[in-house]
């Protein structure tokens, strides 16, 4: 804090949790899910990380904040996460935001915002809601890019699956199978 009780915020902080949130986002796209990873931090220190695993565990609660929150609390013996910031690379979902505001961290810094479904902002502000118990400070677009970028080569790779399934359910064979496509051969331009 500075001398006038004023809250510093370290930015070069924020970008390396936020890489540290990152690490776990690629674990989950290794595993197949989601690619959302968060850190809480408490005095400087990671106290619990997380990656979604809703497919692992066939839980749709098992998001990364929900399951770094619980690590969290647990670590410290309180469900009360007052003076911890969470780190997450999306903007959390209204389910993932009300868990945060009931736990009472003092702040969340998300990477990419979701503007059809986010919490903090995006959709809806539930992290700053006047007539709720708690608001949590909100740092958005911190490593936006990388986050953006993981998790839209997820949701490419899966559409693509997904088109390949619908092809072999329908008993057509792919173009890249069949020498089509733009290059002859399916091979990469050189």
């Amino acid at each position: 804090m500075a001398d006038d009780g004023e809250l510093i915020i370290d930015l070069g902080s924020d970008v390396y949790f936020m890489g540290e949130a990152l690490r776990e986002a690629r674990r989950a796209a290794r595993l197949g899910e989601v690619p959302v990873g968060a850190v809480v931090v408490r005095e400087g220190r990671i106290i619990a990380r997380a990656h979604n695993q809703v497919e692992t565990l066939k839980d749709a609660t098992a998001h990364a904040e929900m399951l770094a929150l619980t690590q969290a609390q647990n670590k410290l013996g309180d469900w009360r996460l007052e003076g911890c910031t969470l780190y997450v690379t999306k903007e959390p979902c209204p389910m993932c935001g009300g868990a945060i505001v009931h736990c009472r961290p003092g702040r969340v810094v998300f990477g990419v915002g979701d503007p059809k479904g986010g919490a903090a902002g995006g959709w809806i502000n539930l992290l700053q809601t006047e007539n709720l118990n708690h608001r949590c400070e909100v740092a958005s677009g911190v490593l936006e890019q990388e986050s953006r970028v993981l998790l839209q080569a997820f949701f490419q790779e899966a559409r693509r699956r997904a088109r390949e399934r619908a092809l072999a359910a329908a008993g057509r064979v792919p173009e890249a199978e069949t020498g089509g496509g733009c290059n002859g051969g399916g091979e990469l331009e050189g």
